[in-house]
């Protein structure tokens, strides 16, 4: 398990230094592609889970932040520039990858910022070793992938699951889901509320994260529920409530009302400090001058 920069040529997601995590899940060795900018003490940037996941969308949030930390995002296995295998992608996968990434990159307790479906795999680790965070910043935080939210059950995920990873079917279904008209209209729907960022050139990119060899199984793995870290909303509140360290909870006003309503619900819980700002379950993507606004203070705030 070691690190290694990559070669100027690579594509970089915000102008930062590019490296490379060598990184083994069960004797199959992975790429995992991460991205340091700034000086300072160390904050770890964490993407949503999607179709679309990428350290990039990150991007304006690790700039406004780099004058004051060493920002670190990186890119999930399966998702964005790191290796892609037909792994059967659950959470234990990434339970085990945050761990090992957080030991082998840091040397102290740092500051984390996670998007969406992130936020369980932080909530976890530091409920597990306490001492791996000093603070944690969830962005429109979720559990639950979108096909348990509209309330698939397991053996109908399954099924999906198991035809998106089928080699013929399973390319023409993704292809299918994964047109750019498919992507603006998600993005339309509960990603982004100004539509007019949702450019030509924005979506193209978008759909390219997309297209990548192997992309479909962790992306299928996400819609279906699959690597759902919890399974019910009891769960996630108790990894709040047993957390040691300050948390503060980001809520975007135009999310999903189901998905609003959770995120409340952690607002709502002692010692939790909170903010709605606009946006919806990108809303760490579109409007990272509002979220650094909110969160400046939190994160400058000495511990009690």
């Amino acid at each position: 398990m070691s690190t290694s920069l990559l070669s100027p040529s690579d594509t970089t997601g915000f102008g930062g230094i590019v490296k490379e995590y060598a990184w083994q899940w069960q004797n199959q060795p992975l790429r995992v592609v991460y991205e340091t900018l700034g000086n300072g003490s160390p904050i770890l940037l964490l993407p949503a889970f999607s179709s679309v996941s990428t350290r990039a969308e990150m991007a304006q949030l690790a700039k406004l932040l780099s004058p004051h930390f060493q920002v670190v995002a990186v890119d999930w296995p399966g998702f964005g520039q790191s290796s892609r295998p037909s792994l059967d992608y659950r959470p234990e996968i990434y339970q085990q990858f945050l761990a090992d990434f957080v030991q082998a990159v840091f040397t102290t307790p740092i500051i984390v910022i996670a998007a969406g479906h992130a936020s369980s795999y932080v909530l976890q680790l530091a409920h597990q070793q306490p001492d791996t965070f000093s603070k944690i910043v969830l962005v429109a935080p979720t559990w639950r992938g979108p096909l348990p939210t509209m309330g698939a059950n397991p053996q109908v995920g399954g099924i999906v699951r198991g035809l998106v990873r089928s080699p013929i079917l399973g390319q023409i279904l993704y292809k299918l889901n994964t047109t750019p008209s498919f992507l603006r209209f998600m993005y339309r729907r509960h990603v982004f509320v100004d539509t007019a960022k949702l450019t030509p050139n924005f979506i193209a990119q978008k759909w390219q994260t997309t297209q990548k060899p192997g992309a479909r199984f962790a992306s299928a793995a996400f819609v279906t529920g699959n690597i759902d870290a919890v399974h019910n909303q009891s769960d996630f509140l108790a990894l709040v409530e047993s957390l040691t360290v300050p948390l503060m909870v980001i809520i975007g006003e135009s999310s999903p009302p189901k998905s609003r309503t959770e995120m409340q619900t952690v607002a709502a819980l002692p010692k939790v400090s909170s903010v709605v700002l606009p946006g919806s379950l990108g809303m760490h993507e579109e409007y990272p001058q509002e979220v650094f606004a909110a969160i400046d203070d939190f994160l400058h705030t000495p511990q009690n």
